[in-house]
């Protein structure tokens, strides 16, 4: 697939998503499409990127989000480049994924000159022993510091990671990383419990019997115990991992759970568009080479062809995931038997359906219905 040539404004789609595939170190439970020890490609990478954005058509995009890896190891200079080259909306959401341990005060300013509005903090938690755990290079305090240097820098929207299910991690020491989280009051906050990737480090261990996974009674207990601090504290749970004021729910991800089609821009990056699904290339010699020929980068393994019936499939399914949105009320048995079983429910005059508590809690259950 080549590109014309031609730049010609188009509407229909207005959410980019922008992998950075860089880290320095790579997390052992992390099977992300991630490379350590690679300044040296910081360069070439940024030039290939932007010239795969200007293969597409110019949208204007509502949302821009440079995910990861760690997108903040760019330096400013790289990262003001990709900005320029990319055509968004004055009142548009552009976030930025970093780690606490890279960021400087001085950074972070830039950081907000340069357009960037909402920043997403991979914390995991503030426990060091539990930091440790995970191979992470930041301590709670530097956790701390980075969101309150944020701050004075000038974000005004800001998501931290927690994660839970993590085998040394007690339910006190989520409880002490909920406190915490209230008292830096972030306007967002996405939760995931520790899986198990078959190819990384964890899964090898986990083999091994080195590793084991925690008990699934306690891991749900601190899924319970999340929902209902953050609840109680505030949060509105719009989404099954993720909670946030009103009004503040990260935009960007809102369409995808809402089956909006997105532009996705860099080595192994996802793309929605016209009717397809797709995802780019995994390495950096295919990906340069693509780039060089004035071809998509496209992994043409991973196409996939949405027809009306999968979109609506797929758009029933996401829209599950918005635990107060909820997606179209549609006859089908499975629907049938999650009603009866109490967890799905109607409202809007019975137009619309969503999980139930005990439907949130029981979610991955209710997945498998659909698939």
């Amino acid at each position: 697939m080549k590109d014309t040539g031609n730049r010609k404004i188009e509407k229909n789609v207005d959410a980019l998503y922008v992998h950075i595939p860089f880290c320095e170190k790579k997390c052992e439970y992390c099977d992300f499409c991630t490379f350590i020890n690679m300044s040296r490609e910081y360069e070439k990478y940024t030039e290939a990127l932007v010239k795969e954005l200007k293969m597409y058509p110019e949208y204007e995009y509502d949302t821009v989000y440079f995910g990861g890896g760690t997108p903040s190891l760019l330096p400013i200079e790289l990262l003001s480049y990709i900005m320029e080259n990319i055509k968004y909306k004055k009142e548009g959401e552009i976030t930025l994924e970093l780690n606490p341990n890279d960021m400087s005060p001085e950074k972070l300013i830039k950081l907000r000159k340069l357009g960037i509005n909402r920043l997403s903090i991979g914390i995991q938690s503030f426990q060091d022993h539990v930091l440790k755990f995970l191979g992470r290079l930041h301590s709670g305090e530097d956790a701390i510091r980075v969101f309150r240097d944020a701050r004075n820098a000038g974000f005004e929207n800001i998501s931290i990671d927690l994660m839970f299910g993590i085998p040394n991690q007690s339910l006190e020491d989520l409880k002490k990383d909920l406190e915490t989280i209230i008292q830096l009051s972030p306007e967002n906050v996405s939760i995931y419990s520790l899986i198990w990737e078959e190819g990384t480090v964890f899964w090898s261990k986990l083999q091994k019997g080195i590793l084991s996974e925690m008990d699934q009674d306690l891991e749900a207990e601190m899924y319970e115990e999340i929902i209902d601090f953050l609840k109680k504290n505030g949060y509105g749970h719009y989404e099954i991992s993720n909670f946030s004021k009103k009004g503040m729910g990260g935009v960007h991800n809102l369409k995808y759970w809402r089956n909006k089609e997105f532009i996705g821009a860099g080595l192994s990056a996802a793309t929605y568009c016209k009717g397809k699904r797709y995802s780019n290339v995994r390495s950096f010699s295919k990906y340069y080479r693509c780039i060089e020929e004035n071809i998509f980068p496209v992994d043409d393994k991973s196409i996939e062809i949405v027809d009306k019936e999968e979109e609506k499939k797929l758009k029933n399914m996401l829209g599950l995931r918005l635990t107060e949105e909820g997606t179209e009320y549609f006859e089908a048995e499975e629907v049938k038997k999650l009603l009866d079983n109490g967890l799905l429910e109607r409202f809007d005059g019975g137009k619309r359906m969503r999980l139930t508590e005990k439907g949130i809690l029981l979610a991955n259950d209710v997945f498998v219905e659909f698939i």
